[in-house]
């Protein structure tokens, strides 16, 4: 009886961490939009610092992540567990914000081309000014990078949230707080080797044979694209997965999607492609929607408190 028990609750044990695994799984793929945009972001963030204080400033804003994530993901079990009505709402406002952060980045570069311009010739200069306190310059990169992933990584839990509502409590505790604990370690592990990649590429570049050397080159090469890559990859999904949270909060939005897939898929040859394609594609396109609608009404919101104030 004994022996019975045992097993009936390993059986149990075995099959709680398979559902938390499996939700985890889905968690993690439904954050990977967020997670590509968090990579470029903060690899962006250390632009600018010297080469010997890249790694300490990744390692502070690691750490900050994880205080975020600790006030974060009590805040998001506490909403589960007492008001489980505001986890959709949630959802939709987080879709939303990734949609309107996605356009705002397409659009920045018009709609903010000289302050960008006045901010890369202000951080040139401060770098090269011996004069230039470089410890306060520091700090002030740690403290904003850390408010970016402070928004970041409320994205990622409440998509989890999302995910989990329905699981035992003991299940959401581990889902979120395992989330939590591999996106900071995942996205400031890369960040760390994107932003040495270009200083290991050098390194090679002038050690061993040929083939050493080439692969240096290789590195050197790849640091500015892949930075690239990941900001073009990271908008899109930012898109996709806003666009998705707000296309299955829609009534009826998420049916047509799935009958458009359907209508595609009975193409010859392209057919099934077109059928795995075309849902991802839907979402984007709202997603793509979505954020110019929420920067207009932000633009329109922030020139009329300003009209506002001036009149006061």
């Amino acid at each position: 009886m004994a022996g019975s028990s045992l097993l009936a609750l390993i059986d149990d044990i075995a099959a709680i961490l398979d559902d938390v695994a499996l939700m985890s799984k889905v968690a993690a793929k439904k954050t990977a939009g967020v997670l590509g945009d968090d990579l470029a972001l903060n690899a962006q963030q250390v632009a600018g610092v010297k080469a010997e204080r890249e790694l300490p400033v990744v390692w502070a804003v690691a750490v900050g992540s994880l205080k975020n994530k600790a006030v974060l993901v009590p805040a998001a079990l506490g909403i589960s567990a007492f008001a489980p009505w505001a986890i959709t709402p949630l959802l939709m406002a987080g879709g939303a914000y990734l949609c309107f952060e996605g356009f705002e980045k397409l659009a920045h570069p018009y709609l903010h081309a000289d302050e960008q311009a006045a901010h890369l010739v202000e951080l040139a200069d401060a770098v090269s000014d011996p004069e230039v306190d470089l410890v306060a310059l520091e700090k002030d990169k740690i403290k904003g990078a850390i408010r970016t992933d402070f928004i970041l990584s409320a994205e990622i839990i409440v998509i989890s949230l999302g995910t989990v509502a329905g699981a035992p409590f003991g299940q959401q505790v581990t889902v979120l707080a395992g989330i939590a604990l591999v996106m900071t370690v995942g996205v400031y592990g890369l960040v760390a080797a994107i932003v040495k990649m270009d200083d290991a590429g050098l390194y090679l570049s002038r050690r061993g044979g040929a083939a050493t050397r080439a692969l240096g080159q290789v590195l050197l090469a790849a640091a500015p694209k892949l930075m690239k890559l990941l900001s073009v990859v990271g908008t899109l999904a930012m898109f996709m997965v806003g666009g998705g949270i707000l296309t299955h909060g829609t009534p009826g939005a998420h049916e047509v999607i799935h009958h458009a897939a359907e209508a595609v898929g009975t193409l010859a040859g392209v057919g099934p492609a077109l059928a795995w394609l075309t849902p991802s594609m839907l979402d984007a396109l709202a997603g793509l929607a979505a954020g110019a609608l929420a920067l207009a009404v932000v633009g329109l919101g922030g020139k009329l408190l300003r009209l506002l104030k001036g009149r006061g």
